[in-house]
């Protein structure tokens, strides 16, 4: 027995606003049959024992040691900067002074 029909498929079409053919009806049933027909299979599965999980294999995360290492001085960084002022970047002003 076909899990969907001709018809289902046109309906299905309708809800989506998309234009099919007469043959692309046809198509869409098998195409959506099968599809369903192996979800159905997939729910048969004897998956008693078997524990819930979000992946079907163990997830590792690959993290370095957190080690503190010497930063740049005050000077290095600001060495780069195309304007500074009192040990501080010098950007444009972008928003109004609101009073």
């Amino acid at each position: 027995m076909a899990a969907i029909s001709r018809e289902e498929v046109a309906h299905l079409a309708r809800l989506s606003r998309l234009a099919v053919t007469e043959q692309e009806l046809d198509r869409f049933a098998g195409q959506l049959d099968v599809i369903l027909q192996s979800v159905a299979r997939v729910g048969e599965v004897a998956a008693d024992d078997i524990p819930p999980t979000s992946h079907s294999v163990p997830l590792v995360n690959v993290l370095r040691e957190d080690v503190v290492v010497p930063g740049l001085t005050r000077e290095e960084a600001l060495s780069g900067a195309p304007d500074s002022a009192e040990d501080r970047f010098r950007v444009p002003q972008i928003l109004a002074d609101e009073e």
